[in-house]
This record gives C-alpha cells, sequence and structure tokens, in this order.
C-alpha cells in the first residue's frame, strides 16, 4: 500500500472547505453548551468503569503523528481539519477523564490495546494511518450508542450522547480522504485494500468484544450484536471508500444515520445539531454520516 501525500487541490473533489466549516460550528456549539452538570455524580457498574478507562487512554493523546502527515499532505485546509478532529478526541478524552471522577473512579496511565493500535497506525503514511484510525472509529459508534442507551445513569448517558454526536461526523470525515486517496487504484488493489481492511476490523472487534464484554452485557448489548452493528457500519465505509461508483447503496446507509446524528445533538443539549443547516453534510450528494 503506497503512500498517498498528493496535492488536494487539484482535484475539486477533495475539497475540505465544508468539513473545516462543520468541526468550526461543532467547537463553537460545544463553547455554547458548556460542560454536563458534574455535581451529579455517576452511579456506575464497576465493569463499565474499567471498560471506559481503557476508552478514555484510548481518546487521550496529541495527535502529532497524524497531525504531521495530513500538514504533508499539500492540503491546507484538510490539515486544518484534522487538527480540530484531534482537538475533538482530546475532548473526549477530558470528557470521560471527568465522568470517571464523577463516579468516583481515576484514569489509566495506559493501557496495552491502546499502545499496540497506535504502532500500527504509525506504521506507514496518512493513508494507512487513516484506515487504522476508521477501524477506532466504527467501532466508537456502536460503543457510545450502546453506553448512551443502556447506562441507566443521566451523566453517563450525556456524555456518550456528546461523543457519539462527534463520531457520527467523524466517519465520513476519515471517509471522503480515503476515497480521495484510492480514486486513481485499480480494481485489484481496491480488492486487496478491503481484504485487508476487514481482516484488520476483524481482529480489532475480537479484542474489543474479549475487553469489554462484561461493560457491553452491563448496557444490555450482547457481543454477537455489537460484532454486526460495528460490521453493518463497516461494510457502508468500505463501499463508499472503495467502490464509489456504486456506492449509492451504501451511501443511503449511510445517509440513515445523518438524521441520528442530528437528533443526538439536540437531544443531548437541547440545542441545534451540529453541522445542521451548513455545508458540510450536503457539500456533496453522497455525503453523509455512517453508523
Amino acid at each position: 500500500m503506497t503512500v498517498d501525500i498528493g496535492d488536494f487541490t487539484a482535484d475539486p473533489a477533495a475539497d475540505f472547505t465544508a468539513w473545516l466549516r462543520d468541526f468550526e460550528g461543532a467547537a463553537l456549539l460545544r463553547h455554547t453548551w458548556g460542560d454536563p452538570d458534574w455535581s451529579r455524580g455517576a452511579r456506575l457498574d464497576p465493569a463499565l468503569v474499567r471498560s471506559l478507562q481503557r476508552f478514555q487512554v484510548g481518546e487521550d493523546g496529541d495527535g502529532a503523528f497524524l497531525t504531521g502527515k495530513a500538514a504533508r499532505a499539500g492540503d491546507p485546509v484538510y490539515a486544518a481539519a484534522v487538527r480540530l478532529f484531534v482537538a475533538e478526541e482530546r475532548e473526549h478524552a477530558r470528557l470521560l477523564a471527568r465522568l470517571l471522577e464523577a463516579a468516583g473512579a481515576a484514569t489509566l496511565r495506559g493501557h496495552w490495546s491502546d499502545a499496540v493500535f497506535v504502532r500500527l497506525r504509525r506504521l506507514l503514511g496518512l493513508r494507512m494511518e487513516l484506515m487504522v484510525l476508521m477501524l477506532a472509529e466504527v467501532v466508537a459508534l456502536a460503543y457510545y450508542r450502546a453506553v448512551r442507551d443502556g447506562a441507566g445513569d443521566p451523566l453517563t448517558s450525556e456524555v456518550a450522547g456528546r461523543i457519539l454526536a462527534d463520531e457520527l461526523r467523524h466517519v465520513p470525515f476519515h471517509r471522503d480522504r480515503l476515497r480521495w486517496s484510492f480514486r486513481r487504484s485499480s480494481r485489484l488493489t481496491r480488492a486487496a485494500a478491503a481484504a485487508l481492511w476487514w481482516a484488520l476490523l476483524a481482529g480489532v472487534v475480537t479484542v474489543v468484544v474479549a475487553d469489554h464484554g462484561g461493560a457491553l452485557r452491563e448496557v444490555g448489548v450482547s457481543g454477537a450484536a455489537f460484532v454486526r452493528e460495528v460490521a453493518a457500519s463497516f461494510g457502508g465505509v468500505v463501499a463508499g471508500v472503495m467502490w464509489p461508483a456504486g456506492r449509492k447503496a451504501g451511501a443511503q446507509a449511510i445517509e440513515a444515520q445523518a438524521t441520528e446524528a442530528r437528533t443526538t445533538d439536540a437531544r443531548t443539549a437541547g440545542a441545534p445539531a451540529a453541522g445542521e443547516g451548513n455545508g458540510a453534510a450536503r457539500s456533496r450528494g453522497d455525503r453523509g454520516t455512517v453508523g
């Protein structure tokens, strides 16, 4: 798999201005919302506490490798959007840390699964990093949705809902960049990359179910149901990235989740959804959200 750091601006389909505006709008909306009411405290099962601690480690980090690769890709607009994406991920880590504190639990200094994942992401160039990162994003969609809906604790549900609203935008953002990256690849290359991608997902989701199975059961989701949801979301991502000429069906499944992104934002904060009414969700006909 070659490293792809070409000139974005040579291809109008690679214009990330709408995504940059979307991230800027989400940042403004978060500022308007302010923090959840941490004084409410949180009552969490020990299995869910351990699971959230591990996810908190995964969300934390300065994103230096990713932002550096994005800067070298040649498009300052895309690089600026990536910096805001990294800022959102760090905000997720902060929210989870505060949630754990509200539940009387500490954060972890690190976890082996995060260390392996980060090392894998950094192996090659920007395209490989985004492909590996996408695995985490798709898993996060199913995980935070399950926590939001099944935690049974108002503060935990609010925090998970806020994070989910961001993740529902992150997936199509990375999908658009990866689609552009594969635009000149042969069908054979796409097929081989898709097969490798699915194999990596199988490994990741197996580890997640083994490591977080107790927490998933606590929020009412079986391991099999979690795997099915992740696989369904990932199928739409692969179709959107690898087979753009025939991605209409996948795009319909992806677009079906855009409503959830807006509903999640509004339900979480009682405010207009991030990105609603701006150009990001409509900058191209098939742009939507995966989940």
